[in-house]
């Protein structure tokens, strides 16, 4: 079968290449550039708990090395401390890194990935699809056609995958801008992020009264300073004197020495594609959406465009058309993107146009820095992983399902599993695989050997049960998961969103569950595909 084409040799097209070769899929990943990034120090990236494991997972780099995850979270308004948090192991602390050290490290893990290729100086000028497969046009010093199973547009804000496709791409334009410096000083908060609202010194220039630190490695910091609405300039000369009176102001009165290494100004955008999909051809990143106001971060969702369409190609393209499935990317990820958009629209007059916060969230008694530090930290309406319970993968009416701490359709809690050799694993460890996981709780067995227990109890019942499933799945044993009982089952999409938690082995509820999970039966899809082709 012809391999997956993947438009775009950013963070996101890269990702999904390499999920796709864990899963035993080549690709063809078509990059216009050189095939290196260019060092911007000043253009950084932060990642979620969730992100930053997917992307360790894949490159089997520690990322903690290339980027700095912060020690804490401090919200200032004029002189007083709104909110103080603390990354001590029970709140995970976001990551923070240069976007080329990222992508640096994705390129570094695909030059050893015998199943992808990657066409440098390649760029999409042409697009066609058939019932059996994709075929595109490049050019550069090598134009030439390819021909793929699936194509992916992972081509950015003015993709032309999407354009091709006539796909629409409505939205706001500047919704926020920000000037942008990275430099290397030492700041009173070590390696703790900051936001200032208001803060009590005089900004010199166009300011909406608001700056950002974040900590990178090595004593460097990005800075971010909020820019009314407008076009106003923002000259070498006047960044300058905002970053020395910044700093002033936080020493308390002289500036400490710095080194200035990369500015910019960021503006962002809120767009949202109307499709995701046309027949054989997909948008993931930001190809599909923009957004980024209020201290959100759109490259969290583009990895997770990647982490859900992954194991969906994957399947397909392994076993044949499984369009409720592969409709079901659109259907998860697009809803879950504009209900993001949908709450930052509702923010943004209350925290960048004054205002009464009951007025736009009526009920709430959250304040402006509560709901800022959400962005900023993955949290709340505005930064959380989205959830798939209302997806239509979720299995209905399972009359052994019990609750735990992680909603339907979240991501899991990592934990300690056993695997099937006996070895101990985190549960993240055993994602991206393309199977299911099922995982069950059984108190006490980490003190034994597995194969002390593994003949015991309930354990040969659930065995049968997840041999007997209709997709491969791994069986896993943890002692502990949040609000589980004792002999809870957990089932676990490929991506790491729970399915589903039954008390205790109940092979027709798991069967089901698995079934709806990978779009309805194997073979109904398949003739339901060939069916489709043939009209």
């Amino acid at each position: 079968m012809d391999p997956v084409i993947i438009v775009g040799a950013g963070p996101v097209g890269l990702t999904l290449a390499l999920a796709l070769a864990r899963q035993e899929v080549p690709c063809v990943v078509l990059d216009e550039g050189p095939g290196k990034d260019e060092p911007r120090a000043a253009r950084t990236v932060v990642l979620r708990e969730d992100t930053a494991a997917l992307v360790e997972r894949l490159t089997g780099m520690p990322l903690s090395r290339a980027g700095a995850r912060w020690a804490g979270w401090r919200s200032m308004r004029r002189k007083q401390v709104m909110r103080e948090i603390v990354f001590d192991g029970t709140e995970p602390a976001p990551l923070h890194i240069a976007q080329h050290v990222l992508t640096g490290a994705l390129r570094a893990a695909l030059a050893d990935e015998r199943l992808v290729k990657v066409a440098v100086e390649s760029r999409l000028d042409g697009l066609e699809q058939e019932a059996a497969g994709v075929t595109a046009h490049t050019r550069g010093p090598k134009g030439t056609w390819w021909r793929g199973s699936y194509l992916v547009g992972c081509d950015g804000p003015r993709s032309t995958v999407r354009k091709i496709q006539d796909i629409r791409f409505p939205g706001r334009t500047a919704v926020e801008r920000h000037a942008v410096a990275a430099l290397r000083t030492e700041l009173p908060w070590h390696d703790e992020a900051l936001l200032h609202r208001l803060p009590p010194w005089r900004m010199s220039g166009p300011s909406a009264g608001e700056v950002t630190a974040r900590p990178l490695p090595d004593g460097v910091w990005r800075l971010d300073w909020l820019l009314p609405p407008g076009k106003d300039l923002v000259t070498p000369e006047l960044l300058l004197t905002r970053i020395r009176e910044t700093l002033a102001g936080w020493a308390g009165g002289t500036a400490p020495p710095y080194e200035l290494l990369d500015t910019g100004v960021h503006t962002v955008h809120h767009r949202l594609a109307r499709r995701w999909r046309a027949d054989r051809v997909f948008l993931a990143g930001d190809a599909a959406h923009l957004l980024g106001a209020l201290g959100t971060h759109g490259l969290d969702e583009g990895l997770r465009d990647a982490d859900n369409l992954a194991w969906k190609l994957a399947l397909a393209w392994h076993h044949g058309p499984h369009e409720a499935l592969l409709d079901s990317y659109q259907t998860e990820r697009r809803a879950v993107v504009a209900a993001r958009l949908r709450a930052a629209d509702q923010a943004l007059p209350l925290l960048r146009g004054g205002g009464g916060l009951r007025a736009v969230v009526p009920g709430s008694s959250r304040g402006h820095d509560a709901l800022l530090t959400e962005g900023h930290l993955g949290q709340g309406q505005l930064g959380a992983p989205g959830a798939y319970a209302d997806s239509p993968l979720a299995p209905q009416h399972l009359e052994g399902e019990v609750p735990v701490d992680t909603p339907l359709g979240t991501p899991v809690t990592d934990v300690r599993v056993t695997a099937e050799d006996g070895t101990f694993v985190r549960l993240r460890d055993r994602l991206g695989r393309g199977a299911l996981l099922v995982v069950l709780i059984a108190p006490g067995t980490g003190v034994w050997e597995r194969k002390h227990w593994v003949g015991a109890g309930i354990m040969p019942q659930l065995a049968a049960a997840v041999t007997a499933l209709p997709h491969p799945a791994e069986l896993l044993v943890a002692e502990r998961y949040p609000g589980a009982a004792a002999h809870t089952v957990l089932l676990v999409r490929p991506d790491g969103h729970l399915v589903t938690a039954l008390g205790g082995v109940r092979p027709a509820d798991l069967y089901a569950a698995a079934e709806a999970t990978v779009g309805g039966p194997v073979k109904a899809q398949a003739e339901a595909g060939a069916s489709a082709g043939s009209r």
